[in-house]
């Protein structure tokens, strides 16, 4: 039977020092050519000062820059659906096709029942579905009323090129 080494422990920890000698010199190599080649120039927040991190770490501090640059809303259930009830009309109204916002509005149903059905994080929730049949009912007279504002406005006067006045 052939006989294994046994391990050297001094011997291994020289080994990774030196592996990870080399990786530090390899990313500084890599950081070096991709600064001569321009990579660095130009980047978001390039010349501004690192923001303060204040006394205290916060550790969803990441979370929070997030939502400030990509200015995002976190409501909870029910009050995202109270916004979204209070809007469903202008954004019904940007929607093309009675399929759209058929489809629209079946899905706001959607959410707030599956809503009423979970656990209450937060305010209590107070909006109700919507009857379908009602809100493209609204949706419809709201349409052909822009389509006869439309119709009935004048089109403005255009002058034909050839008789402008110098």
């Amino acid at each position: 039977m052939e006989e294994r080494p046994t391990p050297d422990p001094d011997r291994d920890q020289t080994a990774a020092r030196a592996r990870i000698e080399q990786q530090h010199t390899w990313v500084d190599l890599q950081v070096r050519r991709a600064m001569e080649r321009g990579e660095f120039d130009h980047l978001p927040g390039a010349g501004k000062p690192i923001a303060d991190l204040g006394a205290e770490h916060d550790p969803d501090w990441w979370v929070k820059r997030l939502v400030e640059r990509e200015r995002l809303v976190v409501l909870p259930p029910a009050l995202q659906l109270r916004k979204d009830d209070a809007t469903l009309d202008a954004a019904l109204d940007e929607l093309a096709s009675e399929r759209e916002a058929r489809a629209f509005v079946e899905d706001f149903n959607a959410r707030v029942i599956r809503a009423r059905y979970t656990p209450v994080d937060g305010p209590p929730l107070i909006t109700m579905p919507r009857d379908v049949e009602e809100t493209l009912d609204a949706w419809r007279e709201r349409r052909a009323a822009r389509r006869t504002a439309s119709v009935a406005a004048p089109a403005p006067h255009r002058r034909r090129w050839w008789r402008r006045r110098g």
